[in-house]
């Protein structure tokens, strides 16, 4: 059988889709990988992935119409059998069969967090995509449960396959003494509520001299959140370090020191960060959603949202209360034992096939 994969959250420096798909052709092309199928990837510029497979450069900017138009006629000419598409959209003209990705549909359920062009794209593009795909795959129960509220979707089309977990690889192994430092990883949107965190470590400083607070992700708020400003504000700045962007190395390095993650998000698909950092002993404090709940378990704290006190006592338990440090970290077994790529990948390669 011959695979397409729409590649593009391959080029640059991948993030969220990038990573969850790099994550499943790592599996798929691996050299004892025994499927046989092949596997077509398909990019506007180059990517690099190891193993079996073959990378088709199709001329475009990559972006809606490099997908509709150009990808859609690739695909129909190079015969391929079943088209995978990991990031929201697919082809709509073509008659190849396609199974798509919805990792979350926040531009559906909350469009005053997107401009008005970008979300009605996304949200427009998406339906279709639900509608024409043979079979949609998504990332948490709870997304399943989103895509046939807001899309009519059938559940019998939605499969839920949790992704695999990519822990961060320590600097020195993770033999790194680890500070009172909370980490914040992943892009900084609205419904990720970073001013809150900022106005609850501040109130921890004011208690504890020796806290500190490092942000890492690009500043996407919409409407525009002025990060830099509420940092420069607040009376412990010197404390706050805004990364935004963060290559592997000093990334790991942040990993390796915090003994505390905070993602205060009110929607998610999942929320990877937080069990990327539990898988290397970072145990986190949460918005207390559904998602959330549902990917770490007793493996966090949870706090309401916008109440700033309890968000700056759960930070500080985290940080110098080690008996609650070892329970949460206690449950992270359990927790991460559902996260697996070698099955991810089975499942996912099982949904193409029966797409066929």
């Amino acid at each position: 059988m011959r695979i397409g994969v729409d590649a593009r959250e391959l080029v640059g420096y991948a993030t969220g889709v990038g990573r969850y798909l790099g994550g499943l052709l790592r599996e798929w092309t691996r050299p004892d990988a025994t499927h046989g199928h092949e596997l077509i990837l398909y990019a506007h510029r180059p990517v690099a992935v190891g193993g079996r497979c073959e990378i088709r450069r199709l001329q475009g900017s990559g972006g809606t119409a490099w997908e509709q138009l150009t990808l859609g006629r690739a695909v129909s000419r190079d015969k391929i059998d079943v088209l995978f598409s990991p990031a929201y959209s697919t082809p709509l003209t073509t008659s190849v069969p396609r199974v798509v990705a919805l990792h979350d549909i926040s531009f559906a359920a909350r469009p005053d967090w997107f401009a008005w062009r970008e979300g009605l794209r996304r949200r427009v593009l998406a339906r279709r995509a639900a509608r024409a795909a043979r079979a949609i795959v998504t990332i948490s129960a709870f997304s399943k449960a989103e895509i046939m509220r807001l899309f009519g979707t059938a559940e019998s089309n939605i499969h839920v396959v949790p992704p695999g977990i990519d822990a961060p690889v320590l600097v020195d192994g993770g033999n790194v003494a680890r500070c009172p430092s909370v980490l914040y990883v992943g892009s900084i949107f609205n419904r990720r509520h970073v001013p809150d965190l900022l106005a609850a470590f501040e109130q921890l400083a004011g208690r504890r001299a020796d806290a500190t607070l490092d942000l890492v992700g690009d500043n996407r708020s919409f409407p525009h959140q002025d990060i830099a400003a509420l940092v420069a504000r607040s009376s412990d700045a010197s404390r706050v370090h805004w990364h935004r962007y963060a290559p592997d190395h000093e990334l790991w390095q942040l990993y390796a020191e915090a003994r505390a993650f905070a993602f205060l998000s009110e929607y998610e698909g999942l929320g990877l960060t937080p069990l990327e950092a539990l898988a290397v002993g970072i145990p986190s404090v949460l918005l207390d959603t559904p998602v959330a709940r549902e990917a770490c378990g007793s493996a966090a704290l949870y706090v309401p949202m916008g109440d700033i006190a309890a968000t700056s006592a759960a930070l500080e338990t985290l940080l110098y209360d080690e008996a609650m440090r070892a329970t949460l970290l206690g449950a992270a077994p359990a927790v991460l034992s559902r996260f697996d790529w070698t099955r991810a990948a089975a499942e996912t390669l099982s949904i193409l096939e029966h797409a066929v």
